[in-house]
């Protein structure tokens, strides 16, 4: 029996993972793609007139089989991946472009859709239902529906060929990262590496069958702390131009022509619709609305982070310069220099943080600070089934003890696994007859595996990623809404970091940490001093990571915000676009384009702006949360009724208004990064 074509699904149950076979999952799609087409056929055929119940919601309950199938496989595919499912994510890419635009294309369906848009009588719609039907129209019209026949004919095609483009941008990378190695036999190479690194480099070597040696990769758990502690300038040199050749370097696996292609067809898809770019056509759909706004925000932002990026790197080479005689401070210097003067300046550095971050109390620290602000609580459940041995599941209740979700947890860096850090969601919530569906919620991270001696140890830097990706947990879990495409977090692209960024606050404040950054040897609670030199060291190179920030934003909209079909040269497009943002000497042999996953394979095209932009609306959240207490009940259940469980339901600057009371203020953020300037 195949497990992906059990009806529960459908109702949020668990995914059989330990059940679930690669060869199952093309049955699986055919069987639910064949479902959704008589799920639409059936509202095309429906004799009663278009409205809002027969045409509109149950448009949005079609395909919810196919919906699950999708999710659970190119969720794995990111986290558990392998040669045989890569080649079923370019089969299965085309069928499900093609079965998405044989709805939006659907000219029968639409006709009903633009009934009820234009007929229906508003005023007995909630916000929720006037939201959906909104984005129902709009789904039809930004896809192609007013189209004539020859133009949809190319539409589909374009968008079955940016499925598979968008794939393959992604395997080159991931193949690339797992290729390389950076072999060291001679331990004196590892000098200035702490022990966590040098164990886990020799536990590497150990599974790559090189035992008595130690193996670093591109992976960010080894990669970082070889960057950042290492004393040989050669090696450091060596990994980062790895690092950022990845796709870039001339092979089978290089990505130019990918970008290359990957902007064109969205620059030709966005004219076919009637916009002047593939920016315009994603703009129209955020808070930002314009690319006009968002580079006029990214120039804003960048006044004041330009003179203490400069600032910052003065430091940096008179530091250098001080301390070892280093004259010419290049990209791979970066971080060993920052961390040892951010030691100097502060008498703080990672090796002195880490052993009061341990994984399974931040984790813990995670789920009790969600317990005060909003009563819910966390238990593993080991009877659920998972996809690896270091995934966790836990259910996730409310104070009366009523299900909330079930919540997966995936820390550690594995072959089959993508880099970075992100939520995602295996179902998401949503009402029908009367029931709550709710959702079953992940975050995967590459966390530092534990070693022999010591528990997986978190730099601070870690500690907020945790809390960032759980804050995009929580908007999955708390959400009650009616409509999957409106619930957690299916909203305006630049309003969904809000939950994310806002909980990273909570870890720079000591009624936080108290709960649970305690010493992994000697339980002693994380002192108020070392607390205060995290909370002085926040805004160390603050400017210097704003402008870093801002270029790829930059990047982002050139790549977009223009009709750049006929760049032919990647390496020369972004060397004009990055060199005023050039803070350290520029290196040929390494680009960003080529491996900038979130543009050219993840959803942020034309939207990378959104991370400084959540950043103007977490500051202001926070700065609320500051005047009354971090744990103030009240402004806690503004912001779980308004952000959290409303989802899409509203326009976003609505439900931050709702919980503000007022719009967003640019000058906390400022405030809070050190660049506010003097009047």
């Amino acid at each position: 029996m195949n497990p992906l074509l059990d009806q529960a699904l459908i109702k949020n149950s668990h995914p059989q993972f330990s059940e679930i076979n690669n060869a199952d999952f093309q049955p699986a799609f055919e069987h639910w793609i064949a479902i959704g087409r008589k799920e639409v056929d059936a509202i095309v055929d429906l004799p009663t007139p278009a409205d809002f119940e027969n045409t509109i919601v149950a448009l949005e309950f079609a395909g919810k089989g196919l919906d699950r199938v999708t999710s659970i496989f190119f969720n794995l595919n990111s986290a558990e991946t392998n040669d045989e499912m890569q080649k079923i994510a370019q089969e299965v890419a085309p069928l499900l472009s093609e079965f998405t635009n044989d709805i939006l294309l659907n000219e029968s369906l639409f006709k009903r859709v633009k009934e009820v848009h234009e007929n229906v009588d508003r005023s007995e719609l909630n916000a929720e239902q006037r939201i959906l039907l909104d984005k129902t129209y709009k789904g039809f019209v930004r896809n192609g529906a007013l189209l004539n026949d020859e133009d949809k004919q190319r539409l589909r095609e374009i968008d079955v060929a940016l499925s598979k483009w968008s794939l393959t941008f992604g395997e080159n990378i991931l193949a690339e990262t797992n290729a390389y190695e950076l072999v060291i036999e001679d331990e004196k190479d590892l000098h200035g590496l702490p022990d966590f690194a040098k164990e886990q480099a020799a536990e590497t070597a150990k599974e790559k069958g090189k035992e008595g040696k130690w193996v670093i990769t591109l992976d960010y758990p080894s990669y970082v702390p070889f960057m950042t502690y290492a004393e040989n300038r050669s090696l450091r040199k060596e990994l980062s131009l790895a690092f950022g050749a990845r796709a870039f370097q001339g092979n089978d696996k290089d990505n130019r022509h990918v970008v290359k292609k990957i902007v064109q067809l969205r620059q030709e898809r966005a004219e076919l619709l009637g916009y002047k770019t593939h920016a315009h056509y994603v703009l129209e759909e955020r808070m930002a609305e314009s690319p006009e706004k968002v580079m006029h925000f990214l120039e804003e932002i960048g006044k004041y982070g330009k003179a203490g990026a400069a600032k910052d790197i003065e430091k940096l080479v008179e530091f250098a310069e001080k301390h070892d005689g280093l004259t010419d401070l290049q990209r791979w210097d970066f971080a060993y220099y920052s961390e040892k003067l951010k030691k100097e300046a502060f008498e703080i550095d990672d090796e002195l943080i880490k052993p009061y971050f341990s994984l399974d109390k931040v984790v813990a620290g995670g789920f009790e600070t969600a317990k005060k602000l909003y009563g819910i609580s966390f238990k593993e459940n080991k009877k659920i089934t998972v996809y690896h041995p270091d995934v966790k599941a836990f259910n996730v209740t409310d104070e009366s003890g009523q299900d909330l979700a079930t919540f997966y947890t995936d820390f550690f860096p594995r072959p089959g696994k993508r880099d970075g850090a992100w939520m995602t969601l295996y179902a998401g919530q949503y009402t029908a007859k009367n029931t709550n569906y709710r959702p079953l919620v992940s975050i995967v991270c590459n966390f530092s595996k534990p070693g022999k001696k010591q528990p997986s140890l978190l730099t601070f830097n870690e500690v907020t990623t945790f809390f960032h990706e759980f804050g995009h947990a929580l908007h999955g879990i708390l959400s009650q809404c009616t409509f999957e495409s409106l619930s957690g977090p299916n909203v305006f692209w630049d309003f969904v970091e809000l939950p994310s960024q806002i909980l990273e606050n909570w870890c720079y404040e000591k009624e936080c940490l108290d709960l649970f950054a305690t010493h992994y040897q000697t339980g002693e609670t994380i002192p108020e001093s070392l607390v205060d030199r995290i909370v002085a060291s926040a805004n160390f190179m603050e400017g210097y990571q704003t402008m870093r920030q801002l270029s790829f934003g930059m990047l982002d909209m050139a790549w977009h915000g223009k009709d750049n079909r006929t760049v032919e040269d990647v390496a020369a497009f972004e060397e004009k676009v990055m060199s005023p943002f050039h803070l350290l000497p520029p290196l040929p042999e390494t680009n960003m384009s080529c491996s900038f996953s979130h543009i050219f394979q993840g959803g942020y095209s034309a939207g990378y702006y959104s991370y400084k932009w959540a950043e103007v609306l977490d500051a202001d959240a926070f700065d609320y949360f500051k005047s009354k207490g971090i744990f103030d009940s009240e402004v806690a259940t503004a912001f779980r009724k308004h952000i959290l469980e409303a989802g899409g339901s509203e326009h976003p600057m609505v439900l931050y208004k709702k919980f503000r009371g007022q719009a967003p203020e640019v000058k906390p953020l400022l405030k809070r990064a050190g660049l506010l300037l003097e009047d």
